[in-house]
């Protein structure tokens, strides 16, 4: 899976300040696999997960954030 070619889609909580960024590639779900990236520093290897991951972590921001 190629991870070059995005679109890479920044966190809705990333600012524009320039801080913490993080970006994800929602194309590459259908694969089973989500790269994941610090948005200063795109030239190191993304972490990956799988779509299962992935979904239990945003859910469970969405829910901490809630509270």
């Amino acid at each position: 899976m190629s991870t070059t070619n995005g679109p890479w889609l920044k966190s809705s909580y990333s600012g524009g300040e320039g801080g913490n960024c993080l970006e994800w590639m929602p194309a590459s779900a259908a694969t089973g696999v989500i790269p994941v990236r610090d948005s200063k520093n795109t030239d190191r290897a993304p972490l990956r997960f799988s779509t299962a991951a992935w979904t239990t972590f945003v859910g469970s921001m969405k829910h901490s954030a809630r509270r």
